[in-house]
């Protein structure tokens, strides 16, 4: 854990935090929507325009620091776009990064975890040694749906012994229970869709 006398001071700047109706605006704009992929009956969220406007990326990643607990040393990103949204994320509270992969994708020995989805099963994996007991550790990835993902992340997270803050998502699809299999997290979400 870092001390918190020479732990990094987050980078939060005089930089204008954008209005809530400001990012709400963004999604109607900067969140794609596939229907029936990637099977039918589904209805994808894409965040790749998002990603690829640099201006709103980071007028969105400035106003989800503003809903995140004070006092950030890790977050925790789930394989794959809670990379691309943890990372940016971290560095600008100033705190360390630690990505959660799918199974075999990291060298040594792993701590892993077995979960069920909705069709079958998963493994995740964080890198070992990586999350010092008594971390103060926010879980983070890009969306919330039913939930299994998210509560394996938060299980295995907690395996570390860490001050677990929160989880928060870029998006929660409200509608599928994702938020049932966290009841005792913390959760913040910058989009939450009635779905």
């Amino acid at each position: 854990m870092n001390d918190p006398q020479t732990a990094p001071a987050p980078l939060r700047t005089a930089e204008e935090i954008p209005a809530a109706a400001e990012i709400e605006a963004l999604r109607s704009t900067h969140v794609a929507e596939y229907p029936d992929f990637p099977t039918p009956g589904v209805l994808f969220r894409d965040i790749t325009p998002l990603l690829r406007d640099a201006s709103a990326l980071r007028r969105v990643i400035r106003y989800w620091t503003t809903l995140l607990p004070e006092g950030i040393e890790y977050i925790v990103g789930t394989e794959a776009r809670g990379f691309v949204l943890g990372a940016p994320l971290a560095y600008e509270l100033g705190a360390g990064f630690i990505p959660v992969r799918k199974a075999g994708k990291l060298p040594g020995r792993p701590a892993g975890l077995k979960y069920e989805l909705e069709y079958g099963s998963a493994e995740i994996q964080i890198p070992e040694n990586s999350l010092p007991a008594g971390a103060r550790t926010l879980v983070l990835d890009d969306l919330l749906a039913t939930g299994g993902t998210a509560a394996a992340t938060v299980e295995l997270t907690r395996r570390f012994d860490v001050e677990l803050l929160g989880a928060s998502f870029l998006i929660e699809l409200e509608g599928l229970g994702g938020r049932d299999l966290l009841p005792d997290v913390p959760l913040t979400t910058v989009w939450s869709i009635p779905d």
